[in-house]
């Protein structure tokens, strides 16, 4: 398999969707003249051409209503937002039109588009370009939300995604973008809905998904110099939600530790701890604990933003805590 960058497989996969259907297009501010802010779509405006390749004003709300429109009368859009933090501005739009459509129009209609871009925080970017909005999203019926963290699935879901008949929000991050992973040369698809287990354990479950997946690997490292062997359940979907993985695996481990980027209150951690703590009640011999960004707005300062976040090191004293460590 080719070993190839979290952003080269994002492109692979808008790539290969436009080449087997005509009807795939792809809007966003500088997704064309200028390759994507983040080098995302290079080089498919030479390749489709500038009716399938969009540069759109700063107007997310409305290009992204017309990304919702064109899907409603036969196109398969894909609408890159340069941050999830801009996508604020088309909130009306997703969930009032894009979520809502089908059910409102009784299925006669469907709006197949996928909306993408980086989520959550990247570096230097302060509190209005520093949020992770998974659970607002995923808060709302209607939407399909996924969350991807290595290339392999990054490509194989976004496929997935534009192939798919409902609206999905696809989340990525800035500082993904470089992280390389194998993948199949060959076409494929990954299944939404699906958690991935990415490491096999026996004595405690990491939860989570997207970005903060390599600090729970590193976390999962450092308990293992203490004898402790973590499952780590990678959920690859936010919305819809595999449960019966994450209850699987809780149920053989009896501990849990949920890992999210997003503020606690309300957040997809608090809601998972609540299925976990309904579902596996009998099975859990401590309650589940939750590891997420802090409930303030986003620091400037490096240190400052670093320590807001979730880290290894909290990772592990959360691991200890229902360890009994």
């Amino acid at each position: 398999m080719a070993l190839i960058t979290f952003r080269e497989a994002i492109r692979q996969a808008m790539d290969e969707e436009m080449a087997r259907d005509e009807r795939v297009i792809l809007m966003g501010e500088e997704v064309a003249e200028y390759d994507g802010a983040y080098k995302v779509s290079q080089g498919l405006l030479d390749k489709y051409g500038d009716k399938r390749v969009i540069d759109t004003p700063i107007t997310e709300a409305g290009f992204s209503g017309i990304g919702i429109g064109a899907a409603m009368v036969g196109l398969r859009p894909i609408v890159e937002w340069m941050t999830f933090n801009f996508s604020l501005l088309a909130y009306d739009q997703v969930v009032n039109n894009a979520a809502k459509m089908r059910h409102m129009s009784g299925g006669q209609i469907s709006v197949p588009i996928v909306f993408r871009g980086p989520n959550g925080p990247a570096e230097y970017l302060s509190s209005q370009h520093s949020q992770a909005l998974q659970s607002v999203y995923a808060h709302v019926p209607g939407l399909i939300v996924v969350a991807p963290a290595t290339p392999y699935d990054a490509k194989g879901l976004l496929k997935s995604s534009i192939r798919n008949d409902n609206p999905v929000l696809f989340l990525e991050a800035e500082l993904m973008y470089n992280w390389k992973g194998e993948v199949p040369e060959e076409d494929y698809l990954i299944p939404i809905g699906k958690a991935d287990v990415k490491r096999v354990g026996s004595d405690i479950t990491l939860i989570t998904c997207s970005k903060p997946l390599r600090l729970v690997e590193q976390a999962a490292q450092h308990l293992a110099e203490l004898g402790v062997e973590a499952e780590i359940i990678d959920l690859r979907t936010v919305k819809p939600l595999d449960e019966e993985a994450i209850y699987q695996s809780v149920r053989k481990t009896n501990r849990c530790v949920i890992v999210d980027q997003t503020w606690p209150f309300a957040s997809v951690a608090s809601h998972i701890g609540w299925l976990v703590s309904k579902n596996c009640f009998d099975y859990l011999d401590a309650p589940a604990e939750l590891v997420t960004s802090e409930d303030v707005p986003m620091p400037y300062n490096h240190t400052l933003e670093l320590e807001v976040q979730p880290t290894v090191k909290k990772i592990v004293d959360a691991a200890k805590k229902v360890l009994y460590m």
